[in-house]
């Protein structure tokens, strides 16, 4: 997915206290949703099991897309030409406070 169809999603979730942000995202009707969904629940679990903070007490401090690796396909065009596609992909960080 392109980040910048990502990026649409996570400025929603920014600043929301973590179980809000999961709750608001079940409700958008995007596929990014499900894959910044996806990130937040692995961000709550590693924050729980590696750094021993509640889950109540977790608050998105930062939601950030970044551009990942883009394949490169092509397309047949008339007279033997050929389009460009450009598949892009995106990497989703979220970082959680107890703040």
């Amino acid at each position: 997915m392109s980040p910048q169809k990502v990026r649409e999603v996570t400025r929603q979730i920014q600043g929301l206290p973590a179980e809000q942000a999961l709750a608001s995202l079940s409700f958008v009707p995007r596929k990014s949703a499900r894959l910044v969904a996806k990130t937040l629940k692995s961000a709550i679990a590693n924050a729980e099991n590696n750094n021993d903070l509640k889950p109540e007490a977790l608050r998105v401090k930062e939601a950030t897309v970044g551009p990942g690796q883009t394949l490169k396909r092509f397309s047949p065009r008339a007279r033997g030409s050929a389009g460009p596609i450009l598949k892009r992909s995106c990497h989703i960080r979220i970082v959680l406070s107890d703040e």
